[in-house]
């Protein structure tokens, strides 16, 4: 019976770890390297070798009611887009409500852990960490869950990039990048097109003469703020939206996407227009990089060919002269330095793990990864639900396939993933966010029974039905039930307006009524399209009676 087990990071990942360790009365030790918990989102003026780093003005792109924890709503004051200083403060309020801070141990760094000697019979680790002053002390735990994530080693391939060492200028890693203090009056190319790629080139174009962005596939390219200035996620990641999407062919799935997207702005006009179609790699999100691009001063460029001094020629045969500044936003590596090679995996580019938390070839599942995912979504939120999973089987109350049908699935995953996602070595994972979070809550007991709610809770029926899939859902029933669930549901749109109503309006009740009309003919829309759906494809229809039943609000 699992009774200690040690955490490896006291990051979102790690804090959900501690609580739902908690919750099945467990003892959790956590292990923090630096002298703060928040991970990710720890914000410092100066990075630090072998630490996640983020720049001064970075703002999360989920807004946070899809992000918070699921039994921990974030206050109704704070904004639906929130900067990396209030989403500590947001860690903070969690640690402290839930009791974290007694059980980590900050400015404790995880040298290795290793089976014990006994492990067959056991399953138990021995942990050996490193202080501050750089005393060792070894440690034995019944379980471990690693939470150190993926953001830590830059990479950095200056090897692609043929005469960088001849660069007369200043080049760096976006890891390194805190703020466009340097680059005023610069000429700046930033190599890479991802979120942090895009948000540097459109903070830097505001003080630099002139930035370059350089990509190699191109990218899709969508809005924070959506539709009626919804947030875009909890506009379109509903239950409903994700229920279509599984009946729906992916290429007219990728057609409509593509088609709504263009019609914003043309991504071939702008030179954005990728080489993948939109499911097939988690899109951009920027509100500004278009409008940069539209006003010159962000230019986009195609790949390198190679650096000459201070001028940089593309394949394309075009060159840039006298750039002053290059920032390689090419990404992260990956690694568990900690982690002993009898307990990595290796599937394709990828360490394998089973429904990507367990190792596949432990004698016991005492081992186990949170956090190290990729969805179009909040990690937060997927982390808390692997969590949850990984305490139910350290105490026993789930049991996980045989070693032999885990390697089948997780080899399975891999050509799945490589068929449906372009992933690399430094992308390796991809999961399509609504179906990861029913499949694991699956796992638990607490995935939401449509057919049930229905029969039993019609107006929570048409809330989960209609809304964002929030994860309020996953509270409603089994293990770790909330009783605030339902409630949290029903004014989750409550707290997104809280923090607009800053200025009190005469119209205010016309236009709350204008969306609710405005939504109402959406769902018409919708269940027309179900219509034709299962009109067109009669093996559809069980799945729309036991989800969708019945098609009006």
């Amino acid at each position: 019976m699992v009774h200690r087990v040690a955490v490896i990071g006291a990051g979102p990942s790690g804090l959900a770890s501690m609580k739902v360790c908690l919750d099945e009365g467990m003892l959790p030790t956590c292990f923090e390297s630096s002298d703060d918990l928040g991970g990710l989102w720890r914000f410092k003026e100066v990075s630090e070798p072998d630490r996640a780093s983020i720049y001064r003005s970075l703002t999360v792109n989920t807004s946070k009611e899809m992000m918070c924890y699921s039994d921990f709503p974030i206050p109704a004051d704070y904004p639906n887009y929130m900067r990396h200083s209030k989403i500590m403060q947001y860690f903070r309020m969690y640690a402290e409500h839930f009791k974290l801070l007694q059980h980590i141990r900050f400015q404790t760094l995880v040298k290795n852990i290793k089976q014990r000697p006994d492990f067959s019979r056991s399953g138990q680790w021995e942990v050996v960490t490193q202080s501050r002053d750089g005393e060792q002390e070894r440690h034995v735990f019944d379980a471990v869950i690693c939470c150190s994530g993926h953001y830590t080693y830059p990479n950095l391939p200056l090897k692609d990039f043929p005469g960088i060492e001849t660069f007369e200028g200043k080049y760096s890693h976006s890891w390194d990048y805190k703020g466009p203090e340097d680059m005023h009056g610069k000429r700046v190319l930033v190599i890479g097109i991802g979120n942090s790629g895009s948000d540097i080139a459109v903070e830097s174009s505001r003080v630099a003469e002139q930035v370059y962005m350089s990509t190699r596939r191109g990218a899709w390219i969508i809005r924070q703020v959506s539709d009626d200035g919804l947030p875009v996620d909890m506009k379109y990641n509903t239950r409903f939206v994700h229920i279509l999407f599984q009946l729906l062919p992916i290429s007219f799935l990728n057609w409509l996407c593509e088609k709504k997207i263009n019609a914003m702005y043309d991504h071939t006009m702008y030179a954005l227009k990728p080489k993948h179609r939109f499911f097939s790699q988690i899109p951009v999100i920027n509100d500004d990089l278009p409008f940069k691009i539209l006003s010159g001063s962000v230019i986009l460029k195609p790949n390198v060919k190679e650096i000459r001094g201070s001028t940089v020629v593309f394949e394309d045969g075009s060159a840039v002269e006298n750039v002053d500044r290059i920032v390689f936003a090419t990404g992260y590596n990956y690694d568990f330095p900690y982690m002993p090679s009898s307990a990595v995996y290796k599937s394709g580019n990828r360490v394998g793990l089973y429904k990507h938390i367990f190792p596949p070839n432990l004698e016991h599942p005492t081992l186990a990864v949170v956090g190290f995912i990729h969805a179009f979504g909040a990690i937060l939120v997927q982390a808390e639900m692997q969590a949850r999973w990984v305490a139910r089987v350290f105490k026993g109350h789930k049991k996980l396939p045989s070693n032999r049908a885990m390697i089948k699935a997780v080899d399975k995953d891999t050509k799945d993933m490589e068929k449906s996602y372009i992933v690399s070595k430094l992308t390796p994972l991809q999961v399509d966010f609504v179906s990861y979070l029913d499949d694991i809550a699956g796992e638990i007991g607490v995935r939401p029974s449509l057919l049930w709610l229905f029969f039993t809770d019609y107006l929570l029926f048409k809330r989960i039905l209609w809304g964002p899939v929030t994860a309020y859902q996953y509270r409603l029933r089994g293990p770790g039930k909330w009783e605030g669930a339902r409630r949290a549901i029903f004014t989750q749109f409550d707290r997104m307006f809280q923090p607009l109503k800053t200025r009190k309006l005469e119209a205010e009740e016309a236009s709350v009524a204008g969306r609710l009309i405005k939504l109402s003919l959406t769902l018409v829309a919708g269940g027309a399209a179900v219509y034709c759906v299962h009109v067109r494809n009669p093996t559809t229809i069980p799945t729309l009676l036991s989800n969708l039943f019945p098609q009006t609000v």
